[in-house]
């Protein structure tokens, strides 16, 4: 029978959870559930002032927020400190490891790594690796202070926990070839490695808080959402082998196959996650999202309740819209409150012309003159005032769309004044051409 494939994401927590290790939190979880594995889940918390229960709180709650569910107790590394120290000794026994005076701080213990040979792998993703014996140096693997170091905790916690994958960032693979000694050193089988591709900016350099968000909890606060992050960041290095991009769960974990994985760096493109954030959210249920939106909404201090009423057809507007929850309050505001701000670039280009504030006196005065105020009534009032002037559509929809939103985005024209009503949409169109008057705006 053969033996149930493991695999395990082991990060240090320290309060924030970045996008490259949160990626490979993804493929591990991918690769267990497409071969109907495991996946293990091990805190190395031995940075005692770093890994506070705050930080680990903050992992699990980062996890357990993009569905990455793993497989039976979480394993933390200093549970595991006294089999560390037994080994080291064991190691020191044998000759395979000594110990030396490292600055003056007291004896570590220092790992004998091989003078001959070549040591080698064949990882999934970056293909044959090798390196020969005489290139590597020998490393600590127990401080001075008598902690064991991250090289022999990780073999050794991979070891108890039965791993049989390894995949991690290429940022590993000089480790690796540590590794592979040390398991060989305790007589333990070498399991399989995985070295996924570097995130980078557009630069091709490590992608970094420099570069913007890159941190999840930072992606959650902008209102991006799970389900959205993870499919970005599991195309980050591979792809299902056809155009699919929006994939369920469901899709990836079948697709998932490291052949299909890519070894060259991975860029990342905020403009193509915040696509792929408006797909996700354009087809959310309704009652998710307008559960989202409204905390949006309260969180910014705005009433739920837009001005007019109408809230399933303003609904019906902003979700197609929506590309993060972040900008909700900024793009909607001017439907929930009459405190809206306007946006310098869209009144510099729409209302400075020459002849805007008749432009929007006279448009208010034909709006004003229906009897029956629908999105329809409006457009042919607009249509019609701008075939008697003489001009196109556009000059009248853009300076009218600034004047009632402050923005030069949003639903459509009509749509739009029929939410704001008949003398909501007036009554701005008129204050805004008082302004343009005035020198206010």
């Amino acid at each position: 029978m053969a033996e149930r494939i493991r695999v395990r994401f082991a990060p240090s927590p320290t309060g924030k959870v970045h996008i490259g290790n949160i990626r490979a939190a993804i493929f591990n979880w991918l690769f267990a559930r497409h071969v109907g594995g495991a996946f293990l889940l091990r805190v190395e918390d031995t940075d005692l002032e770093r890994s506070t229960p705050e930080a680990i709180r903050a992992l699990l709650d980062c996890m357990r927020w993009l569905r990455l569910d793993w497989d039976g107790e979480i394993l933390y590394q200093t549970s595991q400190r006294a089999h560390h120290l037994e080994v080291a000794e064991d190691l020191l026994r044998r000759g395979l490891a000594y110990r030396e005076n490292k600055g003056g701080q007291g004896e570590c213990v220092i790992f004998r790594m091989p003078r001959e040979g070549v040591i080698e792998f064949d990882d999934l993703v970056k293909g044959h690796m090798k390196k020969q014996a005489k290139d590597t140096q020998d490393f600590v693997i127990v401080r001075s202070d008598g902690s064991p170091v991250f090289h022999l905790a990780n073999v050794l916690d991979d070891v108890t926990q039965g791993v049989t994958h390894i995949i991690r960032g290429d940022d590993h693979v000089e480790n690796t070839f540590k590794h592979i000694m040390l398991f060989r050193a305790i007589g333990a089988p070498v399991p399989r490695y995985a070295h996924l591709p570097m995130i980078v900016n557009n630069g091709g350099k490590p992608y970094s808080k420099r570069d913007g968000s890159a941190f999840v909890g930072e992606f959650r606060e902008l209102g991006f959402v799970p389900d959205a992050l993870f499919n970005y960041l599991a195309l980050l290095g591979w792809a299902p082998g056809d155009d699919r991009e929006v994939m369920s769960r469901a899709e990836m974990v079948e697709a998932f196959d490291f052949a299909k994985c890519k070894a060259s760096p991975a860029r990342f493109d905020i403009k193509k996650l915040t696509w792929m954030n408006g797909e996700y959210i354009a087809r959310e249920p309704r009652g998710e999202f307008e559960a989202a939106f409204d905390a949006r909404l309260r969180a910014a201090g705005l009433p739920t309740e837009p001005l007019n009423g109408h809230r399933g057809a303003l609904l019906d507007e902003i979700q197609p819209r929506t590309k993060t929850y972040g900008d909700v309050p900024g793009n909607c505001r001017w439907f929930f409150a009459e405190d809206y701000p306007f946006d310098g670039k869209a009144v510099a280009k729409r209302l400075h012309a020459e002849g805007a504030a008749e432009t929007l006196e006279a448009a208010a005065g034909a709006l004003e003159a229906l009897p029956d105020f629908t999105a329809a009534a409006a457009e042919g009032a607009v249509r019609g005032l701008a075939e008697a002037r003489g001009v196109g559509l556009g000059a009248l929809v853009h300076p009218i769309r600034v004047a009632v939103s402050g923005r030069m985005e949003g639903p459509g024209l009509f749509e739009m004044l029929w939410l704001l009503g008949q003398g909501r949409a007036v009554g701005r169109l008129r204050a805004v051409a008082a302004k343009l008057r005035e020198g206010a705006l």
